[in-house]
């Protein structure tokens, strides 16, 4: 059964960085085709912030975060990073990361019915 499991989220100060990991078990990432990160503020709904082809290495970012966050990918370990930067309070969430189901061949895109593994997410805090 494939898992995906985030890990790296924390509290940091406005201005701050962090990195976060997001392990596949089982399967390849680039079996997935193409993988999000997700958040969720308090009050709020799951927003998508951003993908990247696992094939290729094409990335897109909502502009909120464009500029400030980085997706990348390290196949050998089955793992796909979100390094964020210059971290503002209102990237307090939690942040979750998913995949399309395995063998996909769909174009990416944010909309949350396209993924079908999600992890169970990491909180990130920011303070000003």
């Amino acid at each position: 059964q494939v898992q995906l499991v985030e890990s790296g989220g924390g509290s940091v100060q406005a201005g701050g960085s962090l990195r976060l990991s997001c392990a596949s078990s089982v399967v390849n990432t680039d079996n997935f085709n193409c993988m999000g990160w997700f958040r969720q503020a308090p009050g709020k709904e799951r927003e998508g912030i951003g993908y990247i082809y696992t094939r290729g290495s094409g990335t897109y970012y909502v502009d909120s975060v464009k500029g400030r966050f980085t997706i990348s990918q390290d196949n050998a370990k089955n793992t796909v990073y979100l390094q964020m930067n210059s971290l503002k309070p209102e990237d307090t969430a939690m942040y979750f990361c998913a995949s399309f189901p395995v063998g996909s061949t769909r174009v990416c895109g944010l909309a949350q019915y396209l993924f079908n593994y999600w992890g169970q997410g990491t909180q990130v805090t920011v303070s000003s």
